[in-house]
């Protein structure tokens, strides 16, 4: 299927099937794929701009972050060693470093100086050589598993770094979800070429099931829906692009009740 960046560069990229089922990925990559993250507009890096795409998003990132939250509460003792990975400008951190001892690390400079301003208790790190192996309860991946291009060697050292049943929580787009279908070459969670890969419910299990990691549970980001569908509705250029995708977004969740389909899935993953 030919896709196009429609966030930034309207180029077009084709996602094909990789060699587990369910799971695809974005071709041909870039070299110099950091040039498609170079917008303000991106927004898990940039700071507030005070638009109204913005607030909308910070709005629906507030009761994100306190379900995020939840999740860690209900599988982790007070003061777990929690690793924020891809932490981007660190909400997710300040929303729970009082909690837990929380590590950050982001690639992206301007992302991570946004994050060490934010924080006030997390260590944010440029890579994971800091980190001791064996000692970390819980990684979290939030919309970051679909970016990393070499995936089984960072799941490798996650492994390493985590103790022995520590949680590895991903949270990825849905392809099999009830919008990703209805939106297909419009769905904004394709994003290409920033999302390498694509995953769907099967194929996370395909992946994530093995003589290292125990799928443990899979939770519903019900809110990803939403956004997602409004996104998908502004690429289309349609003039009430907020409605329709509420619209969409609540038939999605309501055929994902029944189905799982959800648009957007949260993995916990226990290490063997």
């Amino acid at each position: 299927m030919k896709i196009k960046d429609h966030f930034l560069t309207q180029e077009n990229f084709e996602i094909v099937e990789t060699e587990i089922p369910g799971i695809l990925r974005t071709t041909p990559l870039p070299h110099n794929l950091d040039k498609y993250y170079e917008s303000k507009d991106y927004i898990s890096h940039h700071q507030d701009s005070g638009s109204l795409k913005e607030k909308l998003y910070k709005f629906i990132q507030r009761f994100n972050l306190n379900y995020k939250r939840n999740i860690l509460a209900k599988e982790l003792f007070l003061h777990a060693k929690v690793l924020d990975y891809g932490c981007g400008a660190g909400e997710f951190l300040k929303f729970i470093e009082d909690d837990f001892k929380t590590y950050g690390i982001e690639p992206n400079q301007l992302a991570r100086n946004a994050a060490i301003k934010k924080v006030a208790k997390t260590q944010i790190l440029s890579n994971l050589d800091s980190i001791a192996d064996d000692t970390l309860d819980a990684i979290t991946l939030w919309h970051v598993l679909e970016h990393i291009d070499n995936q089984q060697y960072i799941l490798n050292i996650f492994h390493k770094k985590l103790k022995t049943n520590g949680l590895l929580i991903i949270a990825v787009p849905n392809h099999t979800s009830f919008d990703a279908q209805h939106y297909g070459k419009f769905w904004a969670a394709y994003d290409v070429p920033r999302h390498v890969f694509h995953f769907s419910k099967s194929g996370m299990e395909k992946l994530m099931n093995n003589e290292k990691w125990h799928l443990k549970k899979i939770k519903p980001l019900h809110l990803d829906a939403f956004y997602i569908s409004m996104l998908s509705e502004k690429y289309k250029k349609s003039p009430l692009f907020w409605f329709k995708g509420m619209f969409y977004g609540v038939i999605s969740n309501f055929k994902a009740v029944k189905s799982g389909e959800f648009s957007s899935l949260v993995y916990l993953v226990e290490k063997k």
